[in-house]
């Protein structure tokens, strides 16, 4: 009687101490680094390591987490996927089309985001991104249309969303974002004094950063200086406007990582991936404060670029450290030649003219930085300076959106780093998943996206 009696206490005590362990999570963080492979990671690891003096990896914050799992990208209806179907599979657990935000594949239902059923829980919902709030990553999480390229209408629902915290970039198409909003529930903050002003008294907000592109996204990270808000401090923000005795939902979109990863600019891939890592120290701060209710995911859409540790140039050498000579975004290289072609026509252009400013914000053809360059080197500036200087495309070759200098200046200080692209656009291979918190052995082995959201779902009570 005595043996099962004792057996008997251990039963309940066991129940119970199960019951803790699985308690849900009341905070759930969802950091997606958009295009961020895991050669994107590595390579940001090893560039660290490396300027240390060290070969190996010095690893990112997030890469330390306990559970870690690979997950397929793949849409319904291709294999490489796009954001709008790999977002939509990680905001409702559903697999679409491409170019289709939160619906099927006939376009006429609507699924439903674990943001939205987290508003439902009256928990406090906040969307952060580096690009526009109304590109596919950020829209999958508030809004429902056939086409990702229906901004204005994407912004309309975002107008309706009820989410309590919006934070980033602006809105594309939207001329007067201010007056836009001005519609909805939410103060509109695009200065630095404002923000700081922010707090959870607000009541909903839209945050924007104070210096956005012609595509309303914010800077990339390396050219980012003390006048930008950065994404960590709209990340820690955002955790002190959602904070309540609900919980809340909070998605953090690292957006400029695909961006860069399309112009195949390791460099600014780099100091975006490792801008991403310091946001994600926000919420580990967070979750050291409340370990038992709060729960952290970090994963990617899809990879892009091909990225490559190595460079059949370079054989089995690296040289990392490099990159540090890139002191500009390729974006902000288009910009100066985009002011070179508006005072010199092709006939008298020159490319020794823009080499000064390639060389101080390159490296480019200083032999004291290991950057000379080879006969061959030069050629394909010269190239590339004549194709940018009369409008040519060349899109295997350049890439559509930069310009052909830009492309081949980023190109041959990559290669010469002993790193390698095969392409500027999307590829399918499957992207790393990594957890921390409550119920985060869910995420484990090889699994599709459409299981992230499935297992918070799980995690947080969500239906």
């Amino acid at each position: 009687m005595r043996k099962l009696f004792f057996v008997f206490l251990v039963s309940i005590f066991t129940i119970s101490a199960w019951a803790q362990d699985s308690q849900k999570a009341k905070y759930v963080f969802l950091f997606i680094g958009d295009g961020m492979g895991l050669v994107h990671i590595n390579a940001t690891e090893a560039y660290r390591a490396a300027m240390d003096d060290k070969i190996g990896v010095e690893k990112l914050n997030f890469t330390k987490f306990p559970h870690v799992a690979v997950a397929t990208t793949y849409a319904k209806d291709r294999y490489i996927t796009d954001s709008a179907a790999a977002g939509t599979a990680l905001a409702t657990g559903n697999k679409t089309s491409v170019d289709t935000i939160s619906m099927d594949c006939t376009r006429t239902k609507k699924f439903k985001s674990i943001a939205t059923m987290a508003k439902e829980k009256n928990m406090k919902v906040g969307i952060i991104t580096t690009v526009n709030m109304n590109d596919a990553t950020p829209s999958v999480f508030y809004a429902n249309q056939p086409v990702r390229s229906m901004s204005k209408e994407i912004a309309q629902e975002l107008l309706t969303s009820n989410f309590d915290f919006f934070g980033g970039g602006g809105l594309r198409g939207i001329k007067d974002l201010s007056a836009f909003l001005s519609k909805g529930p939410y103060k509109f903050v695009d200065t630095k004094k404002g923000f700081r002003k922010v707090s959870n008294k607000d009541g909903k907000v839209y945050v924007a950063c104070p210096i956005r592109d012609e595509a309303e996204a914010c800077r990339y990270s390396i050219d980012q200086n003390s006048d930008d808000i950065t994404l960590s401090d709209i990340t820690k923000k955002a955790i002190e406007v959602l904070d309540n005795p609900n919980g809340f939902f909070m998605m953090v979109e690292g957006g400029k990582i695909d961006w860069a990863a399309h112009a195949n600019d390791a460099a600014s891939v780099i100091k975006d991936v490792e801008s991403f890592d310091r946001a994600i120290v926000e919420a580990i701060n967070f979750y050291n404060k409340h370990p038992k209710e709060t729960t952290i995911i970090v994963t990617a859409d899809h990879e892009t670029g091909g990225f490559a540790l190595g460079y059949s140039g370079m054989e089995y050498d690296s040289a990392f450290t490099k990159l540090k000579n890139q002191k500009i975004s390729v974006k902000m290289m288009d910009k100066k030649i985009e002011e070179y072609k508006q005072t010199h026509k092709p006939e008298n252009a020159k490319l020794e003219d823009l080499m000064p400013f390639i060389s101080k914000n390159f490296g480019l053809g200083i032999k004291s930085k290991g950057l000379e360059l080879t006969q061959e080197e030069n050629q394909m500036l010269e190239d590339a300076f004549t194709a940018s200087m009369i409008g040519k495309k060349h899109k295997s070759k350049y890439g559509k959106d930069s310009e052909p200098l830009s492309s081949t200046i980023s190109r041959i200080l990559d290669q010469k780093a002993g790193l390698a692209w095969t392409t500027f656009a999307h590829t399918g291979v499957p992207v790393m998943v990594f957890a921390k918190g409550q119920g985060a052995e869910m995420f484990k082995a090889y699994i599709d996206n459409t299981d992230i959201p499935k297992n918070i779902m799980t995690i947080a009570e969500l239906k």
